[in-house]
């Protein structure tokens, strides 16, 4: 009995100690900035101190592609925006891709992502991207999990965020949801104007002017506090025939062809190139395209009410309406510490 005992006892002391981790999250009230709409938020992905800080981490860690060498990170900068400086997205074997990435920017009020709104949620929209062959490229989720899961600081960092010893793909795409979430833009200069905090010049008030008139009839898919209507349109890039599928990718709907989503202003003068081709690379293409009128077509938007016309915009006007753009630049968000790796 006695030699029994003291086997129990050196069995007992071979045994490895295993810290457990508690599941204990810290959930975090979305700030919905003032004037802006409540958003959509998912019940089953609240937001956590643990699963935002776990999100940052994947968001900008190569880990999720296939070679370990690219980012989510990499084609959405923080200094730009959090989009792509270059025309179109480069996948991790130097594939091009055919779309400019768009910038992440108030993600948590899309009603849709990516140009042709094929997916609902952003935590679908990661889903693909990780996969994808002129993206990310990982073979498989399985394998991405795999390494995860071989990796004990993400163990522990899974667990505390969602309480689980087996990471999958949905636990992945939940926390990095979670950070595109509160990478919110709301302290422009535009804002601290109608808080009565600055004080716009006379180009700005004049280009404000045109902007949300007929005269430069951008505010019908660029409206406050947004700066996007979240809807589709068809803006007059190419004329019938050689235009992009865009939205009838997604929908198969004949009158969708040419339509994409209208994109967020805020931060526009970061954001080049523009359009979801990066055709143009500055905002003095941009605007002499409007201001040209844009291609009819059987699917141009009906709001396009100067197309094959123009505008009819001076050089001064064109200044003045820049000037207004420039004034929906947050430095405050580009420069936030909250959003970097």
């Amino acid at each position: 009995m006695l030699l029994c005992s003291f086997a129990l006892l050196s069995c007992e002391r071979d045994i490895p100690v295993v810290e457990a981790i508690d599941y204990n999250p810290t959930f975090v009230a979305f700030d919905v900035p003032k004037r802006f709409p409540t958003p959509n938020l998912p019940a089953d992905n609240p937001l956590t101190e643990e699963g935002i800080a776990l999100g940052k981490k994947l968001f900008y860690d190569p880990i999720l592609s296939g070679n370990n060498t690219l980012s989510c990170a990499d084609c959405h900068f923080q200094s730009k925006g959090f989009s792509d400086p270059s025309r179109v997205s480069i996948g991790i074997e130097g594939v091009p891709g055919t779309k400019n990435a768009s910038a992440i920017i108030n993600a948590a009020w899309n009603t849709t992502n990516f140009w042709d709104g094929r997916t609902i949620s952003l935590e679908e929209q990661a889903l693909g991207t990780v996969t994808s062959f002129i993206e990310l490229h990982s073979p498989s989720w399985e394998q991405v999990a795999q390494e995860l899961m071989d990796n004990s600081e993400y163990k522990g960092l899974f667990k505390q965020a969602f309480n689980t010893d087996i990471i999958d793909s949905s636990h992945v795409v939940k926390a990095i949801a979670q950070f595109e979430r509160i990478i919110i833009s709301s302290e422009s200069k535009f804002d601290k104007f109608l808080d009565y905090e600055a004080s716009l010049t006379p180009s700005e008030l004049r280009g404000k002017e045109i902007f949300n008139t007929e005269k430069g009839d951008c505010f019908h898919c660029h409206s406050y506090p947004l700066f996007t209507s979240n809807l589709f349109h068809n803006n007059g890039l190419d004329p019938e025939g050689s235009m992009d599928n865009g939205r009838f990718n997604v929908t198969n709907d004949p009158n969708d062809k040419g339509k994409f989503k209208s994109p967020t202003l805020r931060n526009v003068e970061l954001t080049a190139p523009y359009m979801h081709d990066g055709r143009f690379a500055n905002l003095e293409e941009v605007i002499e395209h409007y201001n040209f009128g844009g291609h009819n077509s059987s699917t141009v938007d009906p709001l396009m009410k100067k197309v094959d016309i123009g505008l009819g915009l001076t050089q001064q006007d064109k200044t003045d309406l820049i000037n207004f753009l420039k004034t929906l630049t947050d430095s405050t968000f580009i420069n936030k510490p909250e959003f970097r790796p």
